[in-house]
Parts: structure tokens; C-alpha cells; sequence
């Protein structure tokens, strides 16, 4: 099973080292369980001299071809907004991923907001 990880990738969205450790600890117990993980923060070039084009194409070649997307939501994190957008398109293109949001009790304790991204991807994922 290949699995497409949204995540914060860039060191500004001043995540602590607690939550970077859980991240990828995510992502290890993920693979010791035999899952194929697309990662962008390790799998997608993040020098992309093109100003993000080719690192969008990427993490969304990726996910069209992930059977699942999970979220490690950030609401800070401008790259997962983007990459959430394009699972958004996904759904309304008929293409069907199963969608779990891994920090769900977290991230809906922290969501104060009538909308956001996160009651988006809620919706997509139940």
C-alpha cells in the first residue's frame, strides 16, 4: 500500500522538536509495517529552482498515485494548504483515497475557527 504524507516540511512554520520527532517517528512505523511512504519532507526535491512548480507536480503525481493520504495537519503550513487543495480536487474529480487526518484530536482542539481547512478535510475524510 503506498501512502502520500502531508506534512510541514520548512523549519518556519516553527514547529517544536517534540512534534518534528513525532512526524517522523510516524512515518518509521509507517514503513515497519511494509507501507510504501511518500514523504515530501525526505522524497520530494526541496531545492526547486522553478519557485515550487516542480515540487506541486511532484507531491500531487504522488498522491494520485498513493492508494491513502494521511495528514499531519499544520495550520500553518502553506505547502500542506497547497497540497490539501489538490486532495480537495481529487475528490471532486471522482478519484477516490481514503484520507485519515493522523493529529485529528489535537489539531481539533486547537481549531477555534468556523472554517478551515480542517473541518474541509474532515469532511472529505468520514
Amino acid at each position: 500500500m503506498k501512502i502520500f504524507l502531508i506534512s510541514p516540511v520548512r523549519v518556519e512554520n516553527n514547529l517544536d522538536l517534540e512534534t518534528r520527532i513525532a512526524i517522523e517517528m510516524y512515518v518509521k512505523s509507517l514503513k515497519g509495517r511494509g507501507y510504501k511512504v511518500h514523504w515530501p519532507k525526505r522524497d520530494t526535491n526541496q531545492n526547486d529552482h522553478s519557485g515550487g512548480y516542480e515540487i506541486c507536480l511532484t507531491n500531487f503525481q504522488a498522491m494520485l498515485d498513493a492508494d491513502q493520504i494521511h495528514i499531519w495537519y499544520e495550520e500553518t503550513s502553506n505547502g500542506s494548504k497547497f497540497d490539501m487543495g489538490g486532495v480537495f480536487m481529487l475528490k471532486m474529480l471522482g478519484i477516490k483515497k481514503d484520507i485519515i487526518i493522523v493529529n485529528r484530536e489535537e489539531a481539533e482542539a486547537l481549531d477555534k475557527s468556523q472554517k478551515s481547512f480542517l473541518k474541509v478535510m474532515k469532511h472529505l475524510a468520514d
